[in-house]
């Protein structure tokens, strides 16, 4: 009997989403709950990386701005060090390679070559430390767009595999008592696509604005050892 219950005919107001899904099986319920929650997750998530990729192409305007404003280098490393605005992207870059460079400047018979590969080096380093910050959770969102799909598929194939048995039981089927049934479990597909889909389409807009991201640290960084090439070599002179 209660296998034969949830195919009672349903009156027109009763086939409302909710209805259908608190009709449903714990297994179908269960995955729906899943689903739910990696929506939730994945959305915070997103409004929090959109957040974070703004912000750091803002800290990449204002620190190429004072970049190229400023004549002294010193002076610029010592803003760096007090500003908190410069601890990350091309600041955090800048920092690296400066440092790196004027410590080896500065020992007794160093080279200027070693000091420059010293301060690629240290700037690759921090680049790579800036670039993972910057990817970390985009993981998770990939997750949640290639395997929620799935998981609504189980959902649904568990409750179209339970309504086909209340069928046998009952032995007899019409549109009316099967099409809810079918209508409860195609919303854990349902369920899948609506968690899937935006986290999807996040993880492909985020992974294209740190693509960008790291092709201006790159080029930031190619340009500051030029820059210190040129010193070294006008010192040399």
């Amino acid at each position: 009997m209660n296998a034969v219950a949830p195919f009672a005919a349903a009156a027109p107001g009763q086939l409302s989403i909710l209805n259908l899904i608190t009709q449903a099986t714990w297994t179908v319920k269960a995955v729906m709950l899943l689903l739910l929650l990696a929506s939730l997750a994945s959305w915070t998530m997103i409004f929090w990386k959109w957040a974070r990729m703004r912000a750091a192409q803002r800290a990449v305007g204002r620190f190429e701005d004072r970049f190229w404003k400023e004549k002294d280098m010193r002076e610029l490393y010592q803003e760096a060090i007090a500003d908190p605005e410069m601890e990350s992207g091309n600041g955090a870059i800048f920092r690296a390679g400066y440092k790196e460079f004027v410590r080896l400047r500065q020992q007794v018979g160093s080279q200027a070559t070693e000091a420059l590969d010293a301060a690629r080096r240290a700037m690759r380093v921090a680049l790579m430390r800036e670039v993972e910050s910057l990817e970390s959770n985009l993981a998770f969102l990939a997750t949640v767009g290639s395997v929620s799909p799935f998981i609504g598929l189980f959902g649904t194939v568990w409750g179209i595999m339970h309504a086909f048995t209340a069928i046998g039981v009952a032995q007899q089927a019409t549109l009316a008592t099967v099409a809810p049934a079918i209508a409860e479990a195609l919303i854990a597909t349902a369920a899948g696509l609506f968690a899937a889909i935006p986290a999807a389409v996040a993880y492909n807009y985020f992974t294209h604005d740190l693509d960008r991201l790291n092709a201006r640290y790159e080029a930031f960084m190619e340009e500051f050892s030029n820059i210190l090439n040129r010193q070294t070599q006008e010192t040399r002179a």
